[in-house]
């Protein structure tokens, strides 16, 4: 009976810590392609600046 509940214990700390490492890994991925879409919309920005400006 202890091997099972030791075994249930031991599946359930390892399914939260992967739950956590791929949380971890999409929020990381989240901050990263708000970063590509502000660096993106700032050289629009540049970009149509330099043009209306001549």
């Amino acid at each position: 009976m202890y091997k099972l509940r030791t075994v249930i214990l031991l599946a359930l700390l390892t399914a939260f810590s992967g739950c956590e490492l791929v949380g971890d890994i999409f929020e990381a991925g989240v901050w990263t392609g708000i970063l590509i879409v502000v660096a993106i919309i700032a050289g629009i920005i540049f970009l149509f600046s330099k043009i209306t400006r001549k």
